[in-house]
C-alpha cells in the first residue's frame, strides 16, 4: 500500500520537476548510494537565463549544469574529481564537518589537481541539510564561469514533503553578445564587489515550477553567487515557513526580507495554493528593481495537505561549546593598508591587497609566511569569536570544517542559529561560539570572492 504522499512523490518528484514552458529539467541529481560519483571539470556551452545565445567557455563539473548531489547522513560518500580544464582545480564541500585533507583548499589542505589528474574525496556527512560544492583554486574565475553545485544530505527519516526542489541562486557577468566579460573591476573589489549582469535561478531566468495543488514543497535556497547579497520575501498570505538555515534546523519563521549572502542557504516549507493556476513567488528586494527568483504554480486538484504535518527537523550532532569556560578571540575585518598590486599571486589571487583579517593580508604571494596560522586552537576546547567589521560593507564570513552558533550582536537581535557562514553588517560586532572537533588547518574568509582573493582570508590551526 502507498500513502498519498508517496504517490505524489513518485509522480512529481521522482520524475524530476521542470520549469513550466521551458522544457529544462530542474537539475540533474546523483545519489551518493552509487559506488562513486565522478565530477568531471570541463568546458561547456549553455544557454543561460532567457538567452537564445549559447554562452561559451563556461566551466562545469559535468557535460551540463553541475548536478545536485544527494547524500545520506552517516553514510560514506566517495567523489572523484577528474580535471579536464587547462588549469588546476579542487572541490570544497561548503558547510561540511569532515577530515581536513578532504576540505579541498588548494595549497592548504591538498595539492592542486592539474589537467589530466584526479583526486578522490571520501568522507561521512555528519549533518543533514542543504549544502553546496565549488572549487577552492582559481575560485573567482571558476565559480563565476559556472562551477557551483548543490548538495542535499537527507535526514534519517523522511520529513514528509511531496517535492524537494534545490534553488541555486547566482549571477553571470555577460556582455550584450551573451559571452563573458571581465569578472571584476578593482574599484568595485575595494567596495561591495562586482555584480553580475544576468541573474539566474538554476541557470534560468525567473523559472516557474509546477506542484500539485495543496501539496507541501521544500524549497532549498542556496546563494552560490560570488558577490550578491539577496533579500528574499514571500507574500504575507503565503502558507510557508523557513525551517532550516545553513543546513541546520531553526525555529520556524516567515520569509520576510531575509538577507542571504554568498555561501548561505535556507530551507523553506511551502504549502501550494489549493486553486489550480495560482502562483506563489519568492521575490528578491536587494535591488532597486525587485525580481522573482522562483515561482511555484498549483496544478490539478488540491490534495489538501497541512503545513502542520511537517514536524520539527531533527537537530544535527554539532559539538556544543561550553560558554562558561570559553576563550574569547577577536577577529577584525578591515581594509588593508596596501593598495598596490603584487606579482604572481598563486592560484587565483587578484594582485591587490584591499582587505585584511586582524590586519593580516593572506595573499600567498611570498609576502610574509603564508604557512603561519592566524590562531592556533585546541581540539574540543570552547571558543567565542567576536567578528568585528571595521568596514562600511557587509561581509559573509565563512569558517571551513566547523559549525558555530550565533550568540549576539551590538546592532540587532539575532537568532541562535547554527551556521558556517554569518553575515556581518557594517560596524557590527557579532559574537559566535564554537568547539572545533577535527585537527588541521581551516580557512576563514569573506565569501564575497573578490574580498577573499584580495586579502580577507586567513586560516586557523586546530591541534
Amino acid at each position: 500500500m502507498y500513502s498519498r504522499r508517496q504517490i505524489l512523490k513518485g509522480s512529481l518528484y521522482g520524475m524530476g520537476a521542470a520549469a513550466v514552458g521551458s522544457g529544462i529539467p530542474l537539475t540533474s541529481e546523483l545519489m551518493a548510494s552509487t559506488p562513486r560519483v565522478d565530477f568531471v571539470a570541463q568546458h561547456i556551452s549553455h544557454k543561460l537565463g532567457a538567452n537564445d545565445i549559447e554562452t561559451k567557455n563556461m566551466y562545469s563539473f559535468g557535460p551540463t549544469i553541475p548536478p545536485t548531489i544527494r547524500m545520506k547522513r552517516g553514510e560514506e560518500f566517495h567523489g572523484r574529481l577528474i580535471n579536464n580544464l587547462e588549469e588546476p582545480t579542487t572541490i570544497h564541500w561548503h558547510g561540511f564537518r569532515l577530515p581536513n585533507n578532504m576540505d579541498g583548499v588548494a595549497y592548504l589542505t591538498q595539492p592542486y589537481v592539474y589537467m589530466g589528474d584526479s583526486f578522490d574525496y571520501k568522507f561521512v556527512p555528519h549533518d543533514a541539510g542543504t549544502y553546496w560544492y565549488h572549487p577552492h583554486c582559481n575560485s573567482l574565475d571558476q565559480l563565476s564561469y559556472g562551477m557551483t553545485g548543490m548538495i542535499i544530505v537527507e535526514e534519517d527519516e523522511d520529513p514528509g514533503f511531496d517535492q524537494d526542489i534545490p534553488i541555486n541562486l547566482r549571477d553571470f557577468r555577460l556582455g550584450g553578445d551573451g559571452q563573458f566579460i571581465k569578472l571584476y573591476q578593482p574599484r568595485k573589489t575595494a567596495r561591495a564587489g562586482t555584480f553580475g549582469t544576468m541573474r539566474t535561478t538554476n541557470w534560468m531566468s525567473e523559472p516557474t515550477y509546477e506542484a500539485q495543488a495543496g501539496s507541501l514543497v521544500r524549497l532549498r535556497l542556496c546563494v552560490t553567487d560570488v558577490t550578491r547579497i539577496y533579500k528574499l520575501s514571500l507574500p504575507k498570505d503565503a502558507e510557508a515557513k523557513v525551517i532550516a538555515v545553513d543546513g541546520h534546523p531553526c525555529d520556524p519563521f516567515p520569509l520576510r526580507h531575509f538577507a542571504m549572502g554568498p555561501g548561505q542557504r535556507a530551507d523553506v516549507a511551502v504549502r501550494v495554493p489549493d486553486v489550480e493556476g495560482t502562483e506563489v513567488a519568492i521575490t528578491n528586494y536587494s535591488s532597486n528593481n525587485p525580481w522573482d527568483v522562483v515561482k511555484i504554480k498549483a496544478k490539478g486538484q488540491s490534495v489538501k495537505r497541512d503545513l502542520a504535518e511537517i514536524g520539527a527537523l531533527p537537530d544535527n550532532p554539532v559539538p556544543r561549546p561550553d560558554l562558561s569556560n570559553a576563550e574569547y578571540i577577536p577577529m577584525e575585518f578591515s581594509a588593508a593598508a596596501e593598495k598596490a598590486a603584487v606579482p604572481n599571486p598563486i592560484c587565483g589571487g587578484l594582485g591587490f591587497k584591499f582587505w585584511a583579517i586582524n590586519t593580516s593580508v593572506w595573499q600567498k604571494d611570498g609576502a610574509g609566511d603564508p604557512n603561519e596560522p592566524i590562531k592556533v586552537l585546541q581540539k574540543n576546547k570552547s571558543y567565542v569569536f567576536e567578528f568585528i567589521n571595521r568596514t562600511p560593507h557587509t561581509h559573509p564570513i565563512h569558517i571551513h570544517g566547523m559549525t558555530f552558533q550565533i550568540l549576539k550582536s551590538n546592532k540587532r537581535e539575532v537568532a541562535p542559529w547554527w551556521t558556517d557562514t554569518a553575515l556581518v553588517l557594517p560596524d557590527e560586532k557579532m559574537q559566535v561560539a564554537l568547539k572545533p572537533d577535527t585537527e588541521g588547518d581551516w580557512l576563514i574568509h569573506c565569501h564575497i570572492l573578490e574580498h577573499q582573493k584580495s586579502g580577507m582570508t586567513a586560516f586557523m590551526r586546530v591541534e
